[in-house]
């Protein structure tokens, strides 16, 4: 992209922040005076003082003001249920990296073994394709129950969601490999060691990354999940603990955090694809 387009697009990310900002603002703005004599009487007949939380959807300025209070001292401890939101992303990247860690070691060497053999594809098709659908929070009950562990609980499921993408990718990209540079290899009577390493693999690698990025942002969106239903610590449970205390801006705060995370994971795996895309 050229330097005059980025300039462009990036105005044009700024204005629609901006309008996406004012229109938040607007939507946000005091009541007016029928909405303030419509809560007077949900109060005379109680439906508003049952729990005497404030239910207004906060502004952009109160979600910012909470956003700075987070960021100024991220990784303070309190006890269980008040820890810094560091913190709480520390655990939830380290689970996430451990699970995805695993998966890779599973599946890359299983999608090469795929890949370059007919026989074993055919025979393990079946089962990739009944295990694929099933979704990663549906073996968290079998998880806790067998772990008794909600931390390795929440490990496998990274590990369950992440193997698919990795495996299926890694499978079609050795099978893609170009039928020459097999041919060649094959003449040169290169071993399978090494013809896997050193022709099967850089071709395939560009493939293999995919799988990856993909993977890395499934498991970063399921870790969400299921650390609200294990709770303890982690981003998920940070989101769930703020809902129990009705604070939507520290919640929508996590919401931005996630987000952000989430972007820069994929940024950093596109930069890893791009580094190993093979060129003619």
């Amino acid at each position: 992209m050229r330097l005059h387009d980025r300039w462009r697009a990036g105005v044009l990310s700024v204005v629609i922040l901006i309008v996406f900002l004012g229109l938040w603002q607007i939507a946000t703005l005091p009541k007016t005076t029928a909405q303030v004599v419509d809560d007077e009487y949900a109060k005379l007949v109680g439906a508003a003082a049952a729990t005497g939380q404030k239910s207004t959807f906060p502004t952009p300025l109160d979600v910012g003001h909470k956003l700075v209070l987070a960021i100024s001292d991220p990784f303070y401890d309190k006890g269980a249920n008040d820890k810094g939101i560091g913190i709480q992303m520390a655990w939830s990247m380290g689970r996430v990296c451990l699970g995805f860690g695993l998966a890779a070691l599973v599946a890359i060497p299983l999608g090469f073994l795929i890949g370059m053999s007919r026989l074993v594809f055919n025979a393990l098709d079946p089962f990739i394709q009944v295990l694929k659908p099933i979704s990663p929070l549906a073996w968290m009950p079998l998880a806790l129950f067998t772990l008794k562990d909600s931390s390795v609980s929440a490990i496998f499921v990274i590990f369950i969601c992440s193997i698919w993408p990795m495996l299926i990718n890694t499978a079609f990209g050795v099978a893609s490999v170009r039928k020459e540079w097999i041919d060649v290899a094959r003449t040169l009577e290169v071993s399978p060691w090494r013809k896997a390493i050193f022709v099967v693999l850089p071709a395939a690698a560009p493939t293999i990354m995919t799988g990856m990025r993909i993977s890395i942002g499934i498991a970063w969106l399921v870790i969400v999940a299921a650390e609200m239903l294990v709770g303890g610590t982690g981003i998920g449970y940070f989101v769930w603990n703020e809902w129990n205390n009705l604070s939507i801006a520290n919640i929508l705060v996590a919401v931005f955090l996630i987000g952000l995370v989430g972007m820069v994971l994929d940024l950093i795996f596109a930069r890893l694809q791009k580094a190993v895309t093979f060129r003619d």
